[in-house]
């Protein structure tokens, strides 16, 4: 007797059907529906709330952060030359992390029940629903609780009154990222690098999900060889 195939109910709470896909949720889930209303995760209310955040609250939250790190060197010693030059360092940093995050965490292959649901969690449900702008960026508690590891690699990168700036550089690279991938899904760029970076993501999500893992730069694409193939004249012009 053949088992019969599951359905996603997209009329339903989501989070917990997306497992019983199986092998079938990778071909599922990089199928977008492209729609300004975003599911329903949880039938919870309280955790439906905590899956949602607007994004100008990554700017206010984070930015005073990013601000409180690097005067914490500059209090420690280090000169205004070297903070700017560290934050830079960590901007830097920031855009290397946010490819390998990227690629080989938001993008790894699973089929098991548990495994499908938290990769719908953490990035399957942007690929699924890449034009819902309240889960778009990530939200503030989930990145209050990674502060923790990343402000533990800039102390094992650099010395003590070092380790802020770097760390509130790297900050700031992951504001100007959560802000920059907004943008992208929902602002009109006027700018031909702001056109580039806006077709370069379109292209990741509706072209080639396999390739082009870059946000706000396709350095590390180009580096590592997962830049996408260039679109066709006739494909330009669609």
């Amino acid at each position: 007797m053949v088992a019969k195939e599951f359905t996603v109910d997209l009329k339903k709470a989501l989070v917990f059907q997306v497992g019983h896909l199986g092998k079938a949720y990778q071909e599922w889930v990089h199928q977008p529906i492209v729609s300004k209303d975003g599911p329903r995760f949880f039938e919870n209310n309280i955790l439906e709330f905590l899956t949602r955040t607007v994004w100008w609250a990554v700017p206010t939250i984070w930015l005073p952060v990013v601000c409180w790190f690097v005067v914490m060197s500059l209090r420690m010693g280090q000169s205004l030359l070297e903070v700017s030059l560290l934050i830079l360092a960590g901007i830097l940093l920031w855009t290397l992390i946010e490819y390998c995050l990227h690629r080989f965490l938001f993008h790894i292959k699973t089929e098991s029940y548990w495994a499908n649901t938290a990769h719908y969690l953490l990035h399957g449900c942007h690929h699924k629903h890449p034009m819902d702008s309240l889960r778009l960026v990530f939200p503030p508690a989930a990145a209050a609780i990674l502060c923790f590891p990343f402000f533990g690699l800039a102390k094992l990168l650099t010395t003590g009154a070092a380790a802020p700036a770097l760390f509130g550089g790297g900050m700031l690279g992951y504001v100007m990222y959560d802000c920059i991938h907004y943008y992208l899904h929902h602002g009109n760029p006027s700018s031909n690098r702001a056109k580039y970076l806006k077709r370069y993501h379109m292209n990741h999500h509706f072209r080639v999900q396999t390739l082009g893992f870059g946000i706000t730069s396709s350095l590390w694409d180009v580096i590592f060889g997962t830049l996408p193939p260039p679109l066709k004249a006739s494909q330009k012009s669609n």
